[in-house]
């Protein structure tokens, strides 16, 4: 048995906190095991350690400082000796009524121009017959390997899980790299993509949101062209961003200027969030916030949206799902995406 597996259960049982993970495309999972069950935040993102930020930018980040966690790194190589559950999306309409509402709301706040963009999401409940801990990360590790796949947990905070496609930021002293990440389809396996104007326009207000943004902060800014992306089943439009910080500026000033992107929030950005707040009927808390590793190996930072991810109370698992509106969406379709975007996280339960 891998030490790090066994951690996961020692820790859980015990009530321990605890981060276990892998950065998209390799085999290294690394960890941290906080020695106690102390709640630490972090103040100005200068501490080390890792950090679980929730999408509301006001509240607090939590963070497992690296002085007082033990990090392990174990290369693990899985074999897929168990099944995944088939998810029946035609079964899928619990909370279709409701969504739909809700992006027609957004529509409503488009066409009157109150709102270019605006992400609306919805949580849905999955009642589990039995949970492992343990297998449940086993299979998001051996399903999605270019995903940053997760398992979180604070005893006065909760479990959650991810694989999500999107990073948020990667900085080592000065120089750093982002991206634009927005726009879904499913994967049919085409030799050729072909993408609508509605997600062609919904990454472009991405990417201009990040240059716009990161201008006044950063030199030798460079804006790749758009690239298609694999997440599971889906595909999504991605623009890679690289700069480096003026000397004025602070990691903090980056991850604000940052975080909530339009791709999980919208445009204008302050008018989305208060739309999402008042609308939405449910708290995001750490769905479509961020977390990663901060200040380690002479100042290195990695930071991940949280995205494609649940969290698990008990006997119900609560997956996360959302989409981006504009003028050019239609809601029937905007369900379906979230659908698909469901079965990443519930066919691992």
């Amino acid at each position: 048995m891998n030490i790090i597996f066994n951690k996961i259960k020692k820790s859980y049982r015990s009530q321990k906190p605890f981060v276990v993970y892998r950065k998209p495309k390799e085999k290294e999972v690394l960890s941290f095991f906080q020695e106690d069950d102390t709640l630490h935040f972090s103040s100005d993102f200068n501490e080390e350690g890792f950090v679980f930020s929730p999408f509301n930018s006001d509240e607090k980040t939590v963070l497992f400082p690296l002085e007082n966690s033990e990090l392990i790194k174990e290369e693990i190589v899985l074999d897929k000796d168990f099944d995944l559950k088939k998810v029946d999306i035609k079964k899928n309409n619990i909370d279709k009524e409701k969504h739909v509402h809700l992006i027609e709301a957004a529509l409503s706040e488009i066409n009157s121009n109150k709102l270019i963009k605006v992400v609306v999401s919805r949580k849905e409940e999955v009642l589990l017959s039995e949970f492992d801990v343990l297998l449940t990360f086993k299979k998001l590790l051996t399903t999605y390997t270019n995903a940053f796949v997760y398992v979180w947990f604070h005893p006065k905070v909760g479990l959650w899980f991810g694989a999500t496609p999107e990073t948020l930021l990667n900085i080592s002293k000065k120089s750093f790299n982002t991206m634009s990440l927005a726009g879904t389809q499913v994967n049919k396996n085409l030799s050729k993509v072909v993408w609508k104007n509605k997600e062609l326009e919904e990454q472009q207000l991405v990417t201009n949101f990040i240059e716009n943004q990161l201008t006044p902060i950063s030199t030798s800014l460079k804006i790749d062209k758009k690239e298609t992306v694999k997440a599971g089943d889906l595909l999504h439009l991605r623009t890679k961003v690289t700069g480096s910080l003026n000397d004025k500026a602070s990691l903090k000033e980056l991850i604000r200027a940052l975080h909530p992107t339009p791709a999980v929030c919208g445009l204008p950005r302050e008018s989305a969030k208060n739309f999402i707040n008042l609308k939405e009927n449910y708290k995001r808390t750490f769905y479509a916030g961020f977390l990663g590793e901060l200040n380690l190996e002479k100042q290195n930072t990695s930071l991940f949206v949280n995205l494609r991810c649940m969290s698990v109370v008990d006997n119900i698992a609560s997956v996360y799902v959302g989409g981006g509106i504009t003028r050019e969406s239609n809601a029937e379709k905007e369900w379906k995406e979230t659908v698909f975007k469901s079965k990443t996280i519930k066919k691992v339960l």
